[in-house]
């Protein structure tokens, strides 16, 4: 690590360059207008009581996609056939408290359904609507940061996504 990045004088990519980011995904799921959020249990090392969307670790060799879809189905029993869309996002560089860049690949997911089956990392979920997701004051610090990649505003419309070769309704996702 230069001198300069010691000293917090060096640019953000001798910093990036000193300390590659970590790599996760995000998943935002949405169903009828409503954001799934996830109260993260007390046997996870980290985030502990606090609420955010699916998240996981980059596995070494794993495209971001698969990463995603394999989180959605670990932490909310989702699969690709339970979904009315798949959207990837953004990447993100976001660094946390000590600084340390991740990489956030971000994607929203569009249930059919409204019942999730979570794992032991939560404790509970709740639906939401976006505007109301600030009432939950405790949620993880960078969660503002993905909701405002992924979800749709009026500079950015949602996107017309295609599932499966399934084009789903312009409208939100209804059960079958």
């Amino acid at each position: 690590m230069s001198t300069a990045t010691l000293q917090g004088t060096g640019t953000a990519e001798d910093f990036i360059a000193a300390c590659p980011p970590r790599a996760v995904v995000a998943v935002v799921i949405e169903w009828r207008g409503r954001i799934a959020l996830f109260k993260r249990s007390q046997s996870v090392g980290h985030e502990r009581g606090l609420w955010h969307c699916i998240t996981g670790y980059l596995e070494p060799g794993v495209a971001p996609q698969e990463q995603a879809l394999t989180e959605l189905k670990e932490e909310a029993g989702l699969t690709l056939q339970d979904l009315a869309g798949f959207q990837a996002g953004e990447q993100l560089l976001i660094p946390d408290p000590a600084g340390i860049p991740w990489q956030v690949h971000t994607y929203t997911a569009v249930s059919k359904w409204r019942r999730l089956t979570i794992n032991d990392e939560h404790d509970a979920y709740r639906w939401a609507a976006p505007a109301k997701i600030s009432r939950f004051s405790n949620r993880v610090p960078w969660l503002d940061i993905v909701l405002d990649s992924t979800l749709p505003t009026a500079k950015n419309p949602a996107p017309v996504v295609r599932t499966r070769g399934v084009l789903p309704a312009t409208g939100p996702a209804t059960p079958n």
